[in-house]
């Protein structure tokens, strides 16, 4: 006996939805072009590279403001206290992580303290990333006239949205001064990387335009969750101290809703362009086709090609093992792969021959350029770079490196779940 029409239709329309679901979540069908191919590759700190990219991504190239590196919670917490407790009108916070305990108790301290002086204190939690945030603090926050607010929260008719987040990390001073990088709140990010409950992890503080960037990277979600403009010379200051820095930089403010996938565009047209170094240190690494072959292409022009990841003190152990799945490839092209020991490695930069850096909120994966907002600045400075280059030769120095025929004798059980995890790439 068979089925009646109806039920066959429904059955199928059911497998449809199915098999869309699923080639949308896992798969990369129709969500980028095949490749990627750069009619010429200028060098980092040439004028056709900078024009090129900024016209690329739809960022125009700014010139001015200060970036210092800062190294772990001591450096990093300290830098960020400081800047609060000087605020004067604003003090705007988006980080993706929010846990309770000591660093909490700290900087929720410090923002109460600055909303009774009458500075205007606004912080966006991610619905996920910050769930474990006290309600407790959020409390205190609130009591004292600060504005707490939660981003995308799960609710009918945005639930295929819940899983695209907001991963920027923005705290912005009056306007003038921010920090962008891999720390957000929580525990693990205090102290000097000193043991494995401490993670290993930068940031960095900026000045001028590149502090505009941020509050632009703060207010735009904030806008959507709170209905909110942030309008003016408070938030925008344009009167501001001679500024003859020579930095040159660009800013990306991605979203998931941009099929133009800037943040792929950023790194892959920086990597075509190496002549001398490739540095890439990241927490997550699970490169798609385009930047494993362009890392593949420079390492075998001749290029010093190293990638810095965490070993297996990681929070994301499917993460890592997807991204193991990618190091026969990569080592057999000349690129060298190293394992930062002891603690988890939650650092995100680039930095190329040198000269061009690019720094924020953004994973070498997947997710980071298409699924998550992030935020990131390309910047164009010599003695920033070296910095940021010293501190990964510094970072590698204390991981393991992996050599390609060693690499071939991990043991099967390896190899399997290593090909299982990466299945799910596109969700990485």
């Amino acid at each position: 006996m068979g089925y009646p029409w109806w039920a066959v239709t429904l059955m199928v329309l059911g497998a449809l939805a199915l098999a869309g679901a699923f080639l949308t979540l896992f798969t990369s069908l129709g969500r980028r072009p095949p490749v990627l191919i750069a009619t010429e590759t200028p060098p980092v700190d040439s004028k056709d590279f900078l024009q090129s990219l900024a016209g690329t991504i739809n960022s125009p190239l700014q010139k001015g403001g200060t970036v210092q590196l800062l190294n772990n919670g001591d450096e990093i917490f300290a830098a960020i206290l400081r800047a609060v407790a000087a605020a004067r009108h604003s003090i705007h916070v988006s980080i993706y992580i929010w846990e309770p305990g000591a660093a909490t108790e700290m900087v929720v301290d410090a923002l109460v303290e600055r909303a009774r002086e009458g500075v205007e204190v606004r912080v966006l939690l991610d619905a996920l990333g910050g769930l474990r945030m006290p309600h407790e603090a959020i409390h205190r926050l609130k009591a004292a006239g600060a504005r707490v607010e939660r981003f995308r929260r799960a609710r009918l008719g945005k639930l295929t949205r819940f899983y695209k987040r907001n991963h920027r990390r923005a705290i912005v001073v009056d306007g003038r001064i921010g920090f962008t990088g891999g720390a957000a709140i929580g525990d693990k990010w205090l102290g000097n990387a000193q043991d494995e409950k401490h993670w290993r992890d930068t940031m960095v503080q900026v000045t001028g335009c590149l502090a505009a960037n941020l509050q632009s990277a703060f207010a735009v979600p904030w806008a959507f969750t709170t209905g909110e403009l942030l309008v003016g010379e408070a938030y925008y200051p344009t009167h501001l101290p001679q500024d003859d820095s020579d930095i040159r930089s660009v800013s990306i403010v991605s979203a998931p809703s941009s099929e133009e996938h800037p943040l792929r565009i950023l790194f892959l047209l920086s990597f075509m362009a190496a002549r001398r170094t490739l540095y890439i240190q990241s927490s997550y690494f699970v490169p798609d086709e385009q930047t494993r072959r362009v890392v593949a292409e420079r390492a075998l022009a001749g290029v010093d090609v190293r990638v810095l990841v965490p070993d297996e003190h990681t929070d994301a152990q499917p993460i890592r093992l997807a991204g193991r799945s990618y190091y026969e490839e990569l080592l057999a092209a000349g690129v060298k792969i190293y394992e930062y020991q002891g603690t988890m490695m939650h650092a995100k930069h680039v930095v190329i021959d040198g000269k061009w850096s690019i720094v924020g909120s953004a994973n070498m994966d997947i997710r980071s350029k298409e699924l998550n907002l992030e935020n990131v600045l390309g910047i164009l400075d010599t003695d920033f770079a070296q910095t940021v280059e010293r501190t990964f030769l510094d970072d590698a120095a204390k991981g393991i490196e992996f050599r390609l025929f060693e690499w071939r004798q991990r043991p099967l059980s390896e190899r399997i779940k290593e090909r299982f995890w990466v299945l799910f790439a596109e969700q990485y």
